[in-house]
């Protein structure tokens, strides 16, 4: 732990600004604040070796300025704060993922479910990279702010929303606020913890979801039988802003610590709207943003939407779609190489090996997820016969398990000094166990402890991988870009679920009204529609029924099918963890000030 920084002990304070210069040296333009290079903090009780991260933008160096100011009691108040901010995350996130079934059913469009993650999926995933920019050019405080009312705002529209496609809206909203809260908690981390202890500091931010998987079914259930799924998405409305509020006042409380003491000096901008608005469309590389999110929306949606045109994937929409959608991502390519200013990807991270192989597997690991997880919770109901309570509990298995087995992998990075291994010899294999497994566990007439035990292999191998992958891309670079490289593999992680999504919906719309038509008695099959659209319809065959056992099959087959497809992408995994650099993180410096 370093010792607490002693006020005007630093030689040179940092200069807010929004250049990305550092060079001391450079000539003050017209409508650009002076620029002022940063030195170490002076501290007696330890040598003077270390410097401020040369290059770095505004955010990075006012976050490394910052904590120097941090006392120890401020740095561990901020760890119990984002722990409550993650448990409050957490706990709704668990009881929404048992209510999206129901909301869309409410609206008939119950084969929509994973539709509704498809959109949010892309757009919060790719939305992480100009986050970064904003946490590296304003501040770490400002990205938190920001994220908190997006977030908010989606739990709004979640409970006043009328139509399935205003729902998925608001999960558009909702995500790019979570994941973004979360993002800023885990780059605070970055910045406050060593690298070799950073594995086991993200285990203990994750561990409320161990509390959590035992209180979201229970929740869940309370509000479908009570008030309704809208008063749940409004509590946590408000429940969200009154806990994020003393965190981000205790950042924002440092943050002016480190301007009174004279490290931080804000300057005034000088330049005009327009100058302004151009700038930040470059810095944020507008165009490529556009591109990206179009394209992969536009190419990604028609696997959830073609079995309701007629013609099916030859239909105009479907076929429109996709043309767009891959001129789109065409373009972007062509954009970013040609004739955006600012690319919106870093190639010259991405050229890394170990970054690139972390990216691949964040994206791989989250598509076979996404692939067999979509219809997971009603499955469970419709097939296993379980209550809202208890098929949360298996549910929230992988949470559970994953984040209390992060704390052992944390625990093993630590003794050995080293990440790859883990990742190689337990991660990987074990997840193509775990979810090999479901290929055959997820029948009919299959007892659900079965279903638990590849959850387990799953959850543990998962803990693994996401602790892992994350102190890959972050060990191979430094602090400038530890906002940026979580950040693409945040993005790689999100759209990778966007696409086992898609997937998982285009395989669910093309075997299970297929199936349960082929399999229904003649005296339901007036009623096929109203059974595909309706959970609840679903289960108001009692079990036993030649009606629920005709519906029982035909989950069986399609989840037969996203568990193969599941399995067969967990091959590209082995080659990407092969491609990391086994790199040694102990006594690896990457972040100044306070550290835990």
């Amino acid at each position: 732990m370093r010792s607490p920084f002693r006020h005007g002990a630093l030689e040179q304070p940092v200069v807010e600004h929004d250049s990305n210069t550092m060079d001391v040296n450079r000539p003050v333009e017209a409508g650009h604040p002076p620029v002022f290079d940063i030195k170490h903090p002076v501290d007696s009780s330890e040598a003077s070796d270390e410097s401020f991260t040369a290059n770095a933008q505004d955010g990075v160096r006012k976050m490394e300025a910052t904590t120097t100011v941090w006392d120890q009691k401020s740095l561990v108040a901020a760890y119990i704060l984002m722990w409550i901010v993650t448990f409050v995350d957490a706990t709704q996130q668990g009881a929404s993922g048992s209510l999206t079934a129901y909301v869309t059913s409410s609206f008939a469009s119950h084969s929509l479910t994973a539709y509704t993650g498809v959109m949010s999926g892309i757009i919060g995933g790719v939305l992480k990279l100009p986050l970064a920019k904003v946490l590296d050019i304003f501040g770490r405080p400002q990205g938190f702010a920001i994220m908190t009312v997006i977030l908010v705002i989606g739990l709004i529209m979640m409970a006043a929303c009328d139509g399935v496609q205003t729902f998925a809206a608001a999960q558009i909203f909702y995500w790019v606020g979570y994941n973004g809260t979360q993002y800023v908690i885990s780059i605070f981390i970055a910045d406050t913890s060593h690298l070799k202890n950073r594995g086991f500091m993200y285990a203990y931010v994750s561990s409320p979801y161990i509390i959590t998987v035992w209180i979201t079914g229970p929740l869940a259930q309370a509000y479908l039988s009570g008030p309704g799924w809208r008063w749940f998405y409004g509590s946590f409305a408000i429940i969200t802003l009154v806990v994020s509020a003393p965190l981000l006042g205790l950042f924002w409380w440092n943050y002016q610590k480190a301007v009174k003491a004279g490290i931080i000096v804000p300057t005034r901008n000088e330049r005009t709207f327009t100058q302004n608005l151009k700038y930040y469309l470059i810095e944020f590389d507008a165009g490529g943003l556009f591109l990206l999110m179009g394209g992969l929306v536009f190419f990604l949606l028609p696997f959830s939407l073609y079995s309701y045109q007629d013609g099916l994937w030859k239909s105009p929409l479907v076929v429109s779609f996709l043309v767009i959608g891959g001129l789109m991502l065409i373009g972007f390519a062509l954009y970013e190489k040609f004739v955006a200013p600012k690319t919106f990807i870093p190639y010259e991270l991405l050229l890394d090996r170990t970054v690139l192989g972390g990216c691949i597997l964040a994206a791989v690991f989250f598509v076979s997820f996404y692939i067999w997880n979509a219809y997971f919770f009603s499955f469970l109901q419709v097939v296993s016969g379980l209550d809202v309570t208890r098929a949360t509990y298996v549910t929230n298995i992988y949470s559970i398990g994953s984040c209390f087995w992060s704390f052992a992998v944390g625990a093993l990075i630590i003794w050995s000094g080293r990440f790859k291994w883990i990742a190689l010899y337990f991660g990987v294999p074990v997840t193509i166990l775990g979810v090999g497994m479901m290929i055959h566990f997820r029948q009919p007439d299959i007892s659900v402890g079965y279903v638990v035990m590849s959850q387990i292999f799953i959850a543990f191998a998962g803990g693994a991988i996401v602790i892992t992958e994350q102190i890959a891309v972050m060990a191979a670079t430094n602090h400038q870009y530890l906002a940026v490289v979580l950040a693409i593999e945040g993005m790689f992680s999100s759209v990778g679920g966007a696409i086992g999504g898609s997937i998982s919906a285009a395989i669910w719309t093309g075997v299970f009204p297929k199936r349960l038509a082929a399999y229904l008695p003649a005296e339901s099959k007036g009623d096929l529609l109203t059974i595909y659209a309706d959970l609840t319809t679903q289960l108001s065959y009692p079990k036993g029924t030649e009606t629920r056992a005709a519906i029982e099959r035909a989950y069986g087959d399609s989840q037969r099918w996203m568990a193969i497809s599941s399995t067969l992408v967990l091959i590209i995994a082995i080659g990407s963890v092969l491609m990391w650099r086994d790199i040694k993180v102990k006594d690896f410096k990457q972040v100044k000030g306070r550290v835990t």
